[in-house]
């Protein structure tokens, strides 16, 4: 089965891959997974900040970034919609779709629900003679909800439940005698945020930390009897410095660092075997474990499977938002390196974001990116 199209390629550039590519002269080994759409930036203010968010101020798209920071909301209830067209420079048809909400329950316990819809645009497929054998439109989506709950004044945690439904190969596909089927998983995350109030340079400020261990579930696959890929289990860690600048304004710094915490490809001599490295054939568990040692290359490459996302954010009088940012992943584990830009507009209950993303490379297809967030609060909350 061959397909004419988008879909296999949209699977692709976020952080799987069949076989490995060079890279000024050397092969690099990015990390294999399914349903990579599930680390796509959703929301505008993260994507005008360099992709990151673990640790910001709680938010509504903290059903996103750490659910554990809902407990920490201000606001009774919080809703939004995001919209994010994809890889523009390769298909015009492409897009991604979020929606969520957040709710205080009392002042220690809040929960959230969110869906996120992947569209890979329309996919035509040929069979090996070139025989046009129709066309159909791929898609993802994952729908989930959290529950988040203080632990004292200043931590709290989260937990998610997720349920996962991948459809990229037509149902007319077929591998070596192997049906193609649409896949599905169920995924759990746990997450962690601290937060204390400080002083810094004579005004108020906040410190907070934030980590998230997302799409923790069984894994997925495409054709009767073919390959089972482990989901995009990500480990985020992150900082967020936020300091008043004067009476209307402050400033808001941030890192994240990033890490898969799935099997690395081993390296394969010419016969198939295994010649660096250890099968990526485990166990979820294993796999989660052994992601901290395990790449062909030892603990060198162990590093450069750590991407780094900062970002800095000026608010002025809770109205105007400036946000830029950088996103850097090594060359040998994907390549994604690019600045982005964005801002915000709030209007009494609602807040309008923007981001726009340039790409170190001219050539990435991720150049270009836009994405656009429409955000409501509805009632000041008691808590």
């Amino acid at each position: 089965m061959k397909f004419i199209g988008f879909s296999l390629f949209a699977m692709l550039i976020g952080n799987i891959a069949y076989s490995q590519t060079v890279v000024n002269g050397k092969n690099s080994n990015p990390v294999l997974t399914a349903v990579p759409f599930l680390n796509i930036t959703p929301d505008a203010r993260s994507g005008g900040m360099g992709d990151a968010g673990v640790a910001l101020s709680p938010g509504v798209f903290d059903t996103y970034w750490n659910p554990s920071k809902m407990a920490f909301l201000d606001n009774s209830y919080k809703a939004s919609l995001s919209y994010t067209p994809w890889l523009r420079n390769i298909a015009p048809d492409v897009n991604m779709a979020y929606a969520n909400f957040a709710k205080k329950l009392d002042d220690r316990n809040a929960i959230g629900a969110s869906i996120n819809y992947f569209n890979q645009g329309r996919v035509t497929a040929y069979d090996n003679n070139e025989v046009y054998l129709g066309a159909y439109q791929p898609n993802e989506f994952a729908i989930d909800f959290s529950f988040a709950r203080k632990l004292g004044d200043n931590l709290s945690m989260g937990l998610t439940a997720k349920y996962i439904y991948s459809n990229i190969v037509g149902s007319s596909a077929s591998v070596a005698g192997s049906a193609g089927h649409s896949g599905s998983a169920l995924a759990a995350s746990v997450s962690l945020f601290y937060t204390k109030a400080i002083r810094q340079f004579g005004n108020d400020g906040k410190f907070s930390f934030g980590t998230n261990i997302s799409d923790i579930g069984t894994k997925m696959n495409y054709y009767s009897n073919g390959i089972n890929y482990f989901l995009p289990t990500n480990l985020k860690v992150g900082v967020a410095d936020e300091f008043k600048i004067d009476a209307l304004s402050r400033l808001t710094l941030t890192l994240d660092l990033n890490k898969y915490l799935v099997p690395t490809p081993p390296l394969l001599g010419p016969d198939g075997t295994i010649i660096a490295g250890r099968s990526d054939d485990q166990s979820i568990v294993s796999g989660i474990f052994g992601s901290f040692s395990d790449a062909p290359g030892g603990f060198s490459e162990e590093i450069k499977e750590i991407s780094y996302a900062a970002g800095a954010e000026y608010m002025y009088d809770d109205k105007f938002a400036l946000r830029t940012g950088f996103f850097y992943e090594n060359p040998y584990k994907g390549n994604r390196r690019y600045a982005t830009m964005g801002a915000g507009y709030r209007y009494k209950n609602m807040m309008l974001d923007f981001s726009y993303l340039v790409a170190t490379e001219r050539t990435n297809p991720l150049n270009n990116t836009l994405r656009f967030t429409l955000s409501f609060d509805f009632g000041k909350g008691k808590y």
